[in-house]
């Protein structure tokens, strides 16, 4: 008896998030990347704990609300933090989700020029492993849960190599829509912590956006990352300070449309481990993800062709590029669904 009794301690919630409360009225959510955003919680390495992430915001200045940072014992740069995803629901008390098309001047999408993307949004009814959408009748099927973001913090270091880099290239296509990076912008910062107000004004002019992936992890979007993933990550302060948000019920081979996931409120339940020196023992410049063995089994599928040339373009040929063959494929399966599924287009 008292063997099942200890055996019986349900994992502690780190970072409770209300959803009907806003953002940036709650403790332990972060919106920035930045080395002086201490820990909100800390925990050993091997305990199980949940997580959870909140509604993001329209305003692209705010951005993603992050649970964390979490700092785990033990964790020092140049280490390994093995992240064990256990399992990943969306909230019982908020079973919906949502995917959007951005302006083409507010955040775009991959074809945002093809399509001159206007604003547009579908809302998604969850219930258990399936979705269904009133706005896309006669379309259920099982999700795919996950994580969009996921990552560590950036050293100081790091952090100045992203911003040097990013604004370079910003500084390369300057009217370029939409924007190829976002700079660091005061405006729509939130930490939710009691910070000095000098370190709190150095995270506001500093702090890396939330939008792209980088060496730390950041916005993978990789859609089979769901329970039962392991996620290697690089150390780059002490603590490591692991953040998690973004929560998708489910989501495509990449998300074309800036928001094309079904974006949900919930609860992840992971464990973490280090790996000392992983760094060097993985060469890891990047973050290594073992994806999920959990996937639906559907009936059929249909895969579409691109190659290098833009067909839905002028034509033209290019060299083994992997990012036109990508926009290739992608665009005939558009034009495949609007004939056989009109609705689609409604």
């Amino acid at each position: 008896m008292a063997q099942t009794a200890a055996n019986s301690v349900p994992y502690p919630t780190l970072i409770e998030v209300d959803p009907f409360v806003l953002a940036e009225e709650q403790k332990g959510i972060h919106n920035r990347w930045h080395p002086d955003i201490p820990p909100y919680v800390t925990v050993k390495p091997g305990e199980d704990h949940l997580d959870a992430d909140d509604v993001r915001n329209v305003n692209l200045d705010k951005i993603h609300n992050l649970s964390g940072p979490i700092g785990v014992e033990g964790a020092e740069p140049g280490d390994c933090l093995v992240v064990d995803i256990l399992d990943i629901n969306y909230f019982e008390k908020m079973p919906w989700g949502y995917t959007g098309i951005f302006e083409l001047e507010n955040g775009g999408g991959l074809f945002a020029k093809e399509f001159n993307s206007k604003a547009a949004k579908a809302i998604w009814d969850l219930k258990g492993v399936y979705a269904s959408s009133r706005h896309i009748p006669g379309v259920r099927f099982a999700g795919v849960t996950h994580p969009g973001i996921i990552g560590t913090a950036p050293s100081a270091e790091l952090l100045a190599k992203w911003n040097e880099r990013e604004t370079g290239l910003i500084a390369q296509h300057a009217n370029a829509v939409p924007p190829v990076a976002f700079p660091p912008e005061p405006k729509g910062v939130y930490v939710g912590q009691d910070l000095p107000e000098e370190v709190r004004a150095k995270i506001a002019r500093e702090g890396a956006r939330t939008v792209p992936g980088r060496e730390h992890g950041g916005n993978c979007d990789i859609k089979n990352l769901s329970k039962g993933s392991r996620c290697y990550l690089p150390v780059f302060v002490p603590g490591a300070n692991f953040s998690v948000g973004d929560l998708h019920f489910s989501q495509g081979d990449g998300e074309m449309a800036f928001c094309g996931a079904i974006e949900m409120a919930g609860i992840v339940t992971f464990t973490t481990s280090i790996i000392k020196g992983g760094v060097e023992k993985f060469a890891l410049k990047n973050p290594i993800f073992l994806p999920s063995p959990v996937d639906p089994q559907y009936a059929q599928q249909v895969v579409f062709e691109g190659i290098s040339v833009d067909l839905h373009g002028d034509g033209k040929q290019y060299n083994m590029d992997a990012t036109v063959a990508y926009k290739q494929a992608a665009l005939n399966a558009i034009a495949y669904l609007g004939k056989v599924s009109p609705i689609l287009w409604l």
